[in-house]
């Protein structure tokens, strides 16, 4: 690093200059180096002056055609400038994002194996790109394809979105691990794993841990790439005064009570009823007659 010794940039008196020089394109009457940090830019200046060449020769060809035409000669098609800069445009622009696009299939197929590195969510199916007929079931609707039936599709529904799950006909169909979750929105057993106890839609009184489970499945059905959505269930109105489904874990269900009932202690009490106003005339005294 001599350069550390030379702070000030003052030559080198020692230095010899071996590469050829040629005239300066920039200055009259100088010579510069060729050594490799010149380079770059004597490559430009040669590349200016012979698009330079070009142009001028072009214009030379095309005066002479605007002559051939002022004679009435028959000259051709006019020959565009060839040292003319075109815009990329809306073209190019396409083009070069169908080569990006291009490229990064080739490399996930290259490195992963996979034209789409490994994603199989939906919109990976070509079926998530056409519109489909989606359904608005009733309940008993819903419960007709429960999957006991070999020649039905089976649908599940969770939180009121109804999937065809006919794919894995074996984990939902007739005798499958999760059979009871076929033909009916069980939106809170997906939260508390109660699959006999919560074959319900009601979502009153989970944990937020337990509607980060219903939350997760829902996504997961939303995402899944063989699960695809067909429809819409629609319940009956939840009666709100009606009792909070039995949790079938005891210590759970213990837990639930307790925090219901701190939440109800924690409620205000409800601010009493303004008194009834009494008209003017009825706060007079009433006299009554001696009889």
């Amino acid at each position: 690093m001599s350069w550390l010794g030379n702070i000030e940039a003052t030559p080198d008196p020692t230095y010899v200059d071996e590469n050829p020089k040629v005239a300066d394109p920039g200055i009259p009457n100088r010579m510069v180096s060729t050594k490799g940090p010149n380079k770059p830019f004597l490559a430009y200046r040669n590349y200016r002056e012979h698009q330079k060449k070009l142009h001028d020769e072009w214009l030379e060809r095309k005066k002479e055609r605007e002559a051939k035409l002022a004679k009435g000669e028959d000259v051709g098609p006019e020959e565009p400038d060839p040292t003319a800069e075109h815009e990329v445009g809306l073209t190019g622009l396409l083009k070069f994002f169908v080569y990006v696009f291009i490229f990064i299939l080739l490399s996930g197929k290259f490195i992963t194996g996979d034209f789409l590195w490994g994603y199989e969510g939906r919109w990976a199916q070509v079926k998530s790109y056409w519109p489909s007929h989606q359904r608005l079931l009733s309940e008993k609707g819903l419960a007709y394809y429960d999957g006991s039936d070999a020649d039905r599709p089976i649908f599940l529904a969770i939180d009121g979105d109804v999937y065809d799950v006919t794919t894995n006909r074996r984990v939902y169909g007739a005798g499958g691990s999760y059979a009871l979750m076929a033909g009916v929105d069980a939106a809170r057993a997906f939260g508390t794993g109660c699959f006999k106890e919560h074959r319900t839609h009601d979502l009153r009184g989970l944990t937020e841990d337990e509607m980060r489970g219903v939350n997760h499945w829902k996504k997961f059905f939303k995402d899944h790439k063989s699960y695809p959505l067909v429809g819409r269930v629609q319940h009956p109105p939840i009666d709100l005064s009606s009792p909070i489904p039995v949790h079938c874990d005891p210590k759970k269900e213990a837990a639930s009570k307790a925090r219901q009932a701190a939440e109800a202690k924690a409620k205000p009490a409800p601010a009493p009823a303004p008194a009834a106003e009494v008209a003017p005339e009825a706060q007079k005294p009433v006299k009554h007659e001696e009889l």
